[in-house]
């Protein structure tokens, strides 16, 4: 791609997120003239703070799609890591959170390790070995914790701290959540990796022959994915103070309609991450909006349901766009 088509890309991506900005503005202000107590300081750090999680897995989840690559398993690596974390505190009470958190992510880890080495090893496709891999992740969660729940008499306050502790007025998740958008933002934007996970999303032959590990990126990708995942179902334990084997089920699905929201293309090679953060910002703002104007969970999700449809249009339309003008440049 040269350096016009790369501008016309950027433009275009600048367009929808200006589009999706606007969006989100207009719906807050149709929301807070049905209830005045949307746009307040309170209600705005409890919307941030229950979508920091989602952020979170969202960063995650967007890499493996710029590979072309999905990963459903996400929400019992979630559960798996939680309930390890979580049994281990219960335990050992006086175990230090960030040992609790490390464990986690060590599980996580694993379980990334794995899904990678299904798809970019054995080349499965992401869809089936992940599909696959979350029925073993959540039977694991049901083998290790005896299908027993783990509550919050059974977890110290230092471990429930890690999910809930303020400084300055402000929850822990969002600062989390804000230093994970920018690191990861850092790493996608301006390192040789990141570049090498476009290109091989963009296009996977080219990438190979340029010289790129395609296996080494896929399999990086997704161990990225499993400590993000594993991190998360630490957060998600304590923040809840409760460990289930049904933690997070499905929540896989929101992450993906945060990141197709954010304007990233489940095909692979497009997307930003300042979309991304819109993208699940507006998810969040949908989820905590839509209850306080007394909308039935049925029309909730109704609701969801069309706007994700439409920011698939969307994605689509603004992609073929795209295409046709580099075709006509070609030509040119």
């Amino acid at each position: 791609m040269n350096n016009t088509e790369k501008k016309k890309s950027r433009d275009l991506a600048s367009f929808r997120e200006v589009g999706l900005l606007l969006f989100i503005i207009l719906i807050s202000v149709v929301i807070e003239v049905r209830n005045p107590s949307y746009l307040t300081l309170e209600n705005f750090m409890d919307l941030l703070t229950n979508t920091a999680i989602l952020g979170i897995l969202a960063v995650g989840m967007m890499m493996v799609i710029l590979t072309g690559g999905i990963d459903l398993s996400i929400g019992a690596v979630v559960a798996l890591s939680g309930m390890t974390s979580a049994m281990a505190v219960s335990q050992m009470p006086g175990l230090n959170p960030v040992v609790c958190i490390l464990i986690g992510c060590a599980v996580g880890l694993v379980a990334g390790i794995i899904n990678g080495f299904f798809v970019a090893k054995c080349k499965i496709l992401p869809i089936i070995a992940t599909l696959g891999m979350m029925n073993v992740f959540r039977g694991l969660t049901f083998i290790i914790s005896g299908g027993k729940w783990i509550s919050a008499y059974q977890m110290p306050d230092s471990f429930k701290a890690i999910g809930t502790t303020n400084i300055l007025g402000v929850n822990i998740l969002i600062i989390m959540a804000v230093v994970i958008f920018v690191i990861f933002y850092y790493f996608i934007n301006y390192t040789r990796t990141g570049r090498y996970i476009y290109a091989v999303g963009s296009n996977p032959v080219s990438a190979e022959i340029t010289g790129i590990n395609k296996t080494k990126v896929l399999w990086l990708t997704y161990a990225l994915m499993g400590i993000i995942s594993g991190f998360a179902g630490v957060l998600w334990v304590s923040k809840f103070a409760s460990a289930q084997g049904d933690t997070a089920s499905g929540y896989e699905m929101n992450v993906i309609a945060a990141c197709v929201l954010g304007g990233v293309s489940v095909t692979g090679g497009t997307g930003k991450v300042s979309g991304l953060v819109l993208g699940t910002l507006l998810l969040g703002i949908l989820n905590n909006a839509l209850p306080l104007i007394n909308v039935s969970t049925f029309w909730q999700n109704f609701i969801q349901g069309v706007v994700i449809l439409f920011a698939v249009v969307m994605n689509a339309m603004v992609k073929r766009r795209a295409d046709q003008a580099n075709l006509r440049r070609r030509k040119i």
